[in-house]
This record gives C-alpha cells, structure tokens and sequence, in this order.
C-alpha cells in the first residue's frame, strides 16, 4: 500500500508539473503522460485530457489525482489500455489494446445529494446512448447502467462517488466504449463494438471528441435543474421497457415487466397481478 501511496503522489505531481516522460507504472509498464488542450471552449466535461498510454485503471488513476492534486471539474483520462480495468460487481474490464474508449471523468456534482445520486448515472447513460446514436440505431439503457445496441453490450460505466455531509463532493465516472474490437474473450457473453455493427473503423480522437460533447450537454441539463427531463428520458431508453420478461430475484423467479425506476435507482417491476416489486442494484436479474 505505502508503494502504491508513493506512486500516486509522484504520477500526480508528474501530471501538474507538465513533465511528459514515461513513468513506470507498479507492474513495470511505462505509462506516458500527456496533457492535451480543451475539446471545445466552454466545455466542463472535457475542459482538460490527460492520455496515459498504459495504466491500471483510468478511475485509480483519478482517484489518486483526487487525492494529491487540484483536478479541473470535468478533467478526462482516458488510455490506450488498463492493465486492471474494473466493471460493475467487481467484474475486470476486458478491453483490446487501442481498439477502444477507455476513459475516466473528474465531477464535482455538489448540487447532487446522496439521495438523488442516481440521477448522475441516468445523465452519463444517456450521454452515452446520444454519442452512439451517431453512428448506429436501437441504443438502449440495461438497468442500472449497461449500454445495450440490440441485445448486445457495447458499453459500461463504473461510478464512484464521495459524499461529505448532505452533497456528493466528487464523482469519478469511468466509462469504456466497444468502439473496433472485433474479438472478445469467449467468456464475455454478449460484446459488441461500433466496428461490428457498422463494419468499418472509427477515429477514436473523433470519437472521444463527440463522446466529450453529447456528455457535457447532458451534464449541464442536470446543472440547469432539468431532472425531470433527464430521468423521463432515461426510463423511455431502458433496456425491455413494458415488456414481459422473466426475472431471477433472491426470493425466486418472477415474470413481470420493467415499468419504472425509483428516485433511489431502485428498478421497479410490476406483475402480473398489478403489484410492483423494487429492487436495487443485484438484487435481480434477467433470467437468460
């Protein structure tokens, strides 16, 4: 631990001081430090990249950031690879080298309490699903924030979030987009990438470029105070929405359709004999 204390101090202070050479990660990869300028004038999300061409995880890397150096609301730090990229459940994230968005989002969201912090994954999810809308149709949110082109993952989203006292104080989104992968380990069941859907190569600099906009865009909605239109937009984009389904829970399975999701970021699923059943995050799943 005190090593890996040490390298975020030094990778930190590397970053601030604008010293572009190669740094040696923990596992002995060199990890090459670069600031790049702002996306777009007048951009939160976006208004600073830092491109590390090989590091753990975007999200640590942030998190060490967080920790030993004033960071910019809306900084990215995205990669060519993560040596242990992380998902939802404690899953890695499996990704090619340089085939893919892998990136990571410095927010502060202190007009978000802790009670409403689910808002900030429905406007990262539909940041999401307007940046691949782009390029391909039939996006949609798998609760609670897989992105899904047809029955397929092209996307997730890893959100970590500090709270102090009534506000979250900051939030550290990563988010790694299927962008030319084209294979994927076999246990991976359901991956699928832009290349694949669309059958040519996509300009990640592009890409990330327009992933920066449509996110910004969404974010500045939630600053604006338009929670409303953010959530109805991101329950009409759910994955099965008022579709029969059947569902595996911890109290066994049930056949009902997804009709909602609660300000909490519960799932709501009602029967067939009309009752409504919510469930956070585990604690139910599709039944394949």
């Amino acid at each position: 631990m005190q090593k890996y204390k040490f390298l975020s101090v030094f990778l930190s202070l590397s970053v601030s001081l604008y010293n572009f050479s190669a740094i040696p990660t923990l596992s002995g990869i060199m990890v090459n430090l670069t600031w790049k300028n702002i996306i777009l004038p007048g951009m939160i999300i976006g208004s600073k990249l830092i491109y590390c061409e090989n590091t753990l995880s975007t999200n640590t890397f942030a998190s060490g950031l967080l920790k030993n150096d004033p960071v910019t609301e809306g900084t990215i730090i995205h990669t060519n690879f993560q040596l242990a990229g992380r998902g939802q459940k404690g899953n890695r994230w499996e990704s090619e080298e340089g085939k893919n968005l892998l990136f990571s989002i410095v927010l502060f969201p202190t007009i978000v309490s802790p009670q409403d912090q689910f808002i900030i994954s429905m406007f990262i999810s539909l940041g999401i699903c307007d940046f691949l809308k782009i390029f391909i149709t039939g996006c949609k949110i798998k609760w609670p924030n897989d992105i899904y082109a047809g029955d397929d993952k092209i996307a997730g989203i890893l959100i970590e979030n500090s709270i102090t006292g009534e506000s979250i104080s900051n939030s550290i989104v990563g988010i790694g987009i299927n962008i030319n992968q084209v294979k994927f380990p076999e246990d991976i069941p359901n991956p699928v990438s832009l290349k694949m859907l669309s059958g040519k190569d996509h300009d990640l600099d592009y890409c990330l470029k327009q992933i920066a906009i449509c996110l910004d865009k969404r974010y500045k909605q939630l600053l604006a105070g338009n929670r409303t239109e953010i959530r109805t937009a991101y329950i009409s984009s759910l994955f099965r929405l008022n579709e029969w389904c059947n569902f595996i829970t911890g109290s066994g399975p049930l056949c009902g359709k997804i009709i909602s999701v609660a300000r909490s970021g519960c799932l709501q699923i009602e029967d067939e004999w009309k009752n409504i059943h919510e469930f956070q995050f585990k604690e139910v799943e599709f039944m394949e």
